[in-house]
């Protein structure tokens, strides 16, 4: 079952890299703007909102006018320690249009085992939630090899719902949500609506990512939804195609794949 919107009052928005950029690698603006817009609807309507949110290399990437996407490490640092700027540039423009301030947060998935920094990074969430801003996430790829060679962003956006304690989780990317096959590949594909448990057979499913703009797969995601679900928090993989999909989950429509969180959290 869907939660209601009156139910969810702190929500992290993961979006991944071909969901805001062009296939070139350049920042799609008119998805950004659509997707800001939602985000300060989301604001209006009372609900706490974190972006995580991937593109940071692809967009690097253009403006350093590499003619594809970097493949060795130290390149992708210098792509990324570009493009964020790229995006966060675009985002504060757009988020201010709506009165919104926002906070850039690049963080390492080390915030989970390390304490001290793992009280930081909450205190920090919880003062900008508290001041109205919507703090953006990314990993800290400039520095940190791991976080590059992990892939995307999916985990660390199912981390940093667990540690603000969020509602919900929803990972936008270029497909429907989780099918019982490759739709790629067979036609009669079916999607399938609400997972409850993550099993062997399930993660058999998933298929690793089409995209040369991210480097997350259907793993990555089943991974951070079972993240998610193991603390009681609620996880959708949705289309990003269209950014009204954020409407549609928070009014209660049927949408993507909802995994459920379990009943009591930690």
């Amino acid at each position: 079952m869907r939660r209601r919107k009156d139910e969810l009052k702190r929500v992290v928005i993961k979006v991944g890299s071909s969901s805001i950029t062009h296939e070139d690698g350049s920042i799609n603006l008119a998805k950004i703007s659509d997707l800001c817009w939602n985000l300060s609807n989301l604001k209006n309507h009372g609900v706490e909102v974190v972006l995580v949110t991937s593109g940071a290399i692809a967009a690097g990437a253009k403006c350093l006018n590499l003619k594809e996407r970097p493949k060795n490490t130290s390149q992708k640092q210098a792509a990324s320690a570009v493009g964020q700027v790229a995006l966060m540039n675009t985002y504060n423009k757009e988020l201010r249009e709506h009165n919104y301030q926002v906070a850039q947060l690049l963080l390492t998935k080390q915030i989970e085992t390390d304490v001290v920094m793992r009280e930081n990074a909450v205190n920090s969430f919880n003062e900008l939630l508290k001041m109205d801003c919507i703090p953006i996430i990314n990993e800290n790829d400039a520095v940190c090899t791991f976080e590059i060679e992990f892939g995307d962003n999916d985990t660390l956006s199912a981390v940093v719902a667990r540690l603000i304690n969020a509602d919900l989780l929803i990972m936008l990317s270029d497909i429907d949500g989780l099918y019982d096959s490759d739709p790629n590949v067979n036609p009669d594909a079916q999607l399938i609506k609400q997972v409850d448990k993550i099993d062997e057979d399930l993660l058999g499913m998933a298929s690793g990512s089409t995209s040369n703009r991210g480097t997350g797969g259907m793993v990555t995601k089943l991974n951070g939804a079972m993240l998610c679900m193991e603390r009681g928090i609620d996880a959708m993989i949705a289309n990003g195609e269209n950014m009204d999909i954020i409407r549609k989950i928070f009014e209660g429509e049927e949408a993507g794949t909802l995994f459920k969180g379990a009943d009591i959290k930690c």
